[in-house]
């Protein structure tokens, strides 16, 4: 491709509403542009990209022994109400109606759709396993789309959906995706984690994401530097504390502490670290209210508390509640003699606390010297809290490790949680008539496009994985106004494309400085220049982008090195 006829307009000034790196350099390398919130147009440039990762996941999910399908983007509100979720999934799902007054969305998933059309045409065990998958556009309606493609509302998305007989053969369908996604990440050249996960809206029991790691991430994750255990801190398990809880401090005192609510202040007013303190937080779970204690320095975990409750919603009570439970005010909460909630919960790292200060259910007043069972007592105990860097492993008890995550891939066992629902069954050797056994698996295309942007950028622009890089290799003829120069830039240009390789010539009548930064911004994995000094000398400079050294290549043998160079 010829730079002349190539529609990528690239900027040098970064846009105003682009919050991360991937979204500034999208758009100033010509990949995409705005048309709505949320919603971008994808350019020459960023098909390349995208249809070479749409190939590499097309050929790992047919190793995998998936077929592909194209299901429609509305879906009839029917089958929502089906599987209960119609009423569930919120605001982030788009709905119309159609001339006729009938309720329709725009997918956000397609859970439904492949599950009424598998019921409609497999009724046979013999048909089974089945896993079906698609590449297709998504939309979720999300309060606040940012971060460009990274948190989008439009967006593409593989999804595949697999049907089983049993639980056995669904987890080795899950196992079978693991592995594809495995492969499929690590051809698109990314640094990744496989880590467990809540299933959220969609469902299930088994759980794992696909974590991209970049400093931009939404999502924090631990992984463990001594086993393969990972895990995104909300679904991170941690064992209690062991060791003796020792001596009771001294008796329990109360402090005045005027107008100091949080951790922090009355801890810098006290001088007592913040993991000599115990949160109070009152949370109302359903409709009832409970107390939920954690340590200080320690942040409660919303999921695992939902779990433990057994709760749909989970969230922290109205500051009238508060008031009402504890008789103080919102930041003065604490379990000593407290009586106003259902139960009082804790997290493990509160058990056997010694000489902690707790808020004293009283306005600008907390207790000190509180023992945990001498002074207070806790109806249960339960793992509530998120993960932090330097916890022990529930796998091994090594140290795990946090970092950022992008989350670009996710695959979740859902067992007969839709095939119930809608009665997606099959007849078994016998004749009888079972659920079938699901899972399903997700990545996101253009997702991946940003996340490998915030993982692999410098100061001048993308430094494309060579697995998804638009062009293989620029070419840069310097001197548009010598002819030798212009005639060895086509030259070069036509040996390359012969051989197979994906060659971009900037033929603009441009400075090399604009040549340069222009080649750097789209981020072509080589870059070849060519001047007439160097011609005279039979060579010309190579790149690699990403790196400083440039090299000194004779003409002679140019096509050859430049393959070893893309292998």
């Amino acid at each position: 491709m010829r730079m002349t006829r190539l529609h990528a307009p690239t900027l040098r000034e970064t846009p105003k509403d682009a919050e991360v790196v991937s979204h500034q350099l999208l758009v100033r390398g010509g990949y995409i542009r705005k048309l709505a919130a949320g919603i971008y147009d994808f350019l020459p440039l960023a098909q390349r990209v995208l249809h070479k990762i749409n190939r590499i996941v097309r050929e790992e999910m047919d190793r995998a022994g998936a077929q592909e399908v194209l299901l429609p983007a509305v879906q009839p509100a029917e089958i929502w109400q089906e599987s209960g979720r119609w009423a569930k999934y919120g605001p982030e799902l788009l709905r119309m109606k159609d001339r006729k007054g009938g309720d329709f969305c725009l997918g956000p998933t397609h859970e439904e759709v492949i599950v009424d059309l598998v019921r409609r045409d497999v009724r046979s065990w013999r048909a089974l396993p089945l896993n079906l998958y698609q590449i297709q556009t998504k939309f979720r309606d999300e309060i606040r789309p940012r971060a460009g493609l990274m948190r989008g509302r439009e967006f593409i998305m593989k999804d595949a959906y697999s049907f089983d007989t049993d639980e056995d053969a669904a987890n080795a369908s899950y196992d079978a995706m693991f592995a594809a996604y495995q492969r499929i990440f690590a051809r698109c050249g990314l640094d990744f984690r496989p880590v467990e996960a809540d299933t959220g809206a969609i469902g299930g029991s088994r759980s794992h994401e696909f974590q991209v790691l970049a400093d931009s991430g939404e999502d924090a994750i631990v992984s463990c530097l001594e086993c393969h255990y990972a895990a995104n801190v909300e679904q991170a398990e941690l064992d209690a504390p062991a060791g003796d809880a020792g001596a009771a401090g001294p008796p329990l005192e109360t402090v005045p502490t005027p107008d100091k609510r949080t951790i922090a202040e009355v801890s810098g007013f006290l001088e007592v670290a913040a993991d000599r303190f115990v949160k109070t937080l009152i949370v109302d779970a359903d409709g009832t209210l409970h107390a939920v204690l954690v340590r200080g320095d320690h942040e409660l975990n919303e999921i695992k508390l939902a779990k433990l409750l057994d709760a749909d919603t989970v969230h922290l009570a109205e500051d009238a509640q508060v008031v009402a439970a504890t008789g103080a005010p919102v930041g003065f909460a604490g379990p000593v003699g407290l009586t106003g909630v259902e139960s009082i919960i804790a997290d493990h790292a509160v058990r056997g606390l010694r000489d902690a200060v707790v808020g004293a259910n009283a306005a600008d007043a907390h207790h000190v010297h509180v023992d945990e069972g001498r002074d207070f007592t806790v109806d249960r105990f339960a793992d509530l809290r998120l993960a932090v860097d330097g916890d022990a492993c529930p796998r091994c008890g090594g140290r795990l490790k946090g970092y950022r995550g992008i989350e670009v891939g996710h695959v979740f066992f859902l067992g007969t949680r839709y095939s119930e629902a809608m009665r997606c069954n099959y007849l078994d050797e016998s004749g009888r008539e079972k659920p079938m056994v699901m899972g399903c698996y997700g990545i996101g295309i253009t997702r991946i496009m940003a996340a490998a942007i915030e993982q692999n950028h410098d100061d001048k622009g993308i430094v494309w994985p060579r697995g998804i890089a638009p062009y293989q290799v620029a070419i840069l003829p310097l001197q548009m106004n010598k002819a030798d120069v212009v005639g060895a830039a086509e030259k070069i240009y036509a040996q390359l494309v012969d051989a197979g390789l994906e060659v971009l010539l900037d033929d603009r009548n441009e400075r090399a400085g604009a040549k340069f930064a222009d080649a750097e911004l789209i981020g072509t994995p080589l870059r070849i220049a060519i001047g007439g000094r160097g011609l005279k000398n039979g060579i010309v400079e190579l790149k690699v982008r990403g790196g400083e050294a440039v090299e000194k290549i004779p003409l002679d043998g140019l096509v050859d090195e430049i393959r070893s160079r893309l292998q």
